[in-house]
């Protein structure tokens, strides 16, 4: 057993019952240990929650930043709607980040401000980026649109409303619907 099993079982447990319901108990069980063992790699429940939060938003950030990296020079409309579709998928398919999401949508009552504050980061990290496309495309007169800022919110707008479906409808159908009748009037409005 060792440090990296322990977290594995805790993003299990965390993400499946939420902060409340997975107890130490359980992720020691998980991983084939006795509860207090836990202690001699973590001071507490929360330290355990919190590592493993702080990891999956390094996850979060390091492919976001990853992504708009790698496809700087595609088009606005393709950058645009694969980010869509790139971050639909990570949370769907990486264990840590549907954590991540719950966490987000979900945060015990007394780490509240803490989980805030992380989650602000990554926000601000990813509105920063999508400002700076957004300047450029319309620098460069690819879109139409008021400003960087207004798309951008508009365009986090879409992301927020994928997160929920994937959040609160565990169903792929609900999120991808969503997806594409949100994209087709955002695109519909930008493109020149």
């Amino acid at each position: 057993m060792t440090k990296e099993d322990l977290k594995k079982a805790a993003i299990k447990h965390f993400t499946q019952s939420g902060y409340e319901g997975a107890s130490l108990s359980m992720i020691a069980d998980e991983v084939g240990i006795k509860k207090s063992s836990i202690y001699s790699h973590f001071s507490s429940k929360d330290a355990l929650f919190l590592e493993v939060l702080r990891e999956a938003k390094a996850v979060e950030i390091q492919t976001k930043k990853a992504y708009f990296k790698e496809f700087a020079n595609l088009g606005p409309e393709t950058f645009l709607y694969e980010y869509l579709v790139a971050v639909k998928r990570l949370f769907e398919e990486n264990q840590s980040l549907k954590f991540w999401l719950r966490m987000s949508f979900f945060p015990p009552s007394h780490l509240y401000a803490a989980i805030v504050e992380e989650v602000v980061e990554v926000e601000v990290l990813q509105e920063n980026m999508l400002e700076q496309s957004f300047q450029k495309w319309l620098e460069e007169g690819v879109i139409t649109g008021l400003d960087e800022k207004t798309l951008t919110t508009a365009y986090t707008g879409i992301l927020m409303s994928i997160m929920v479906e994937l959040v609160y409808d565990h169903t792929e159908k609900k999120a991808e619907e969503k997806l594409a009748a949100c994209w087709k009037v955002y695109w519909q409005a930008l493109k020149k």
